[in-house]
């Protein structure tokens, strides 16, 4: 019994030095070790190491241990995220249901969607911040539109209630920038918007129009250079 109460002593002695910073814990390591082999090997049964490191390391230490393991979960979780969200994007981009199933699907990926938004075939809102796109009441999406809500990080974008973006339109922001498309508002087909849409307004960028005249045809023989420089200005 006195000689337990020796070893507990010198033990509590140790963690006081290695907490004020005199021994360091491989050290601490080192004693208690030599002092614990003549109770183990009279008892016949070594105590594992690990027991020792544990005896010789400060509480607070030990609690801070399984962090790493926490920090790693959420890793995965976020992992696991972003594939759900990429697998549910390729659901609502080529799968059926342009005012209900799609809708639903967006809104499980964080998209925030009010009543009767229609949403086109093949449209893409956002992959890694679709909880940044807001698609107000009775707004419609129409045939691979893109609403992308992040350029050097998040920004918002909100398409108002009744508004329409054309086929194959491009709606962005960057980071810590709103863009709203005001209600009722038309956004044409093809047509790229970087800022905010008054209401009721119709937009558009400018149609295809004739530039030059081709004197040699663009075929796999022709080069690019070729091509330029055979152009020729139109005639007025």
């Amino acid at each position: 019994m006195q000689k337990e109460l020796v070893q507990s002593e010198a033990k509590r002695l140790l963690l006081e030095k290695c907490l004020r910073g005199e021994v360091t814990l491989d050290e601490a390591r080192h004693v208690q070790t030599r002092a614990t082999e003549p109770q183990a090997a009279s008892a016949g049964r070594p105590e594992p190491e690990s027991q020792q490191y544990q005896a010789s390391v400060p509480s607070s230490t030990r609690d801070r241990a399984p962090q790493p393991a926490i920090q790693a979960t959420r890793t995965r979780k976020s992992l696991l995220r972003q594939a759900l969200n990429r697998l549910l994007h390729l659901l609502c981009r080529f799968g059926p249901g342009l005012g209900a199933l799609r809708p639903f699907l967006h809104r499980m990926r964080g998209v925030k969607i009010g009543k009767n938004v229609w949403i086109g075939d093949d449209v893409y809102l956002d992959n890694e911040f679709p909880e940044c796109i807001e698609l107000e009441d009775g707004a419609m999406i129409e045939l691979r539109a893109t609403i992308l809500a992040h350029t050097h990080g998040s920004g918002r974008v909100v398409i108002g209630k009744d508004a329409v973006v054309g086929a194959g339109a491009v709606v962005v922001t960057s980071g810590n920038r709103a863009l709203v498309i005001g209600e009722g508002s038309v956004i044409m087909a093809s047509s790229l918007v970087t800022g905010s849409i008054a209401p009721y307004t119709l937009y558009g960028s400018d149609a295809c129009k004739p530039l030059a005249r081709i004197t040699k045809p663009f075929t796999p023989e022709t080069t690019y250079e070729e091509f330029m420089t055979a152009l020729r200005p139109l005639s007025r």
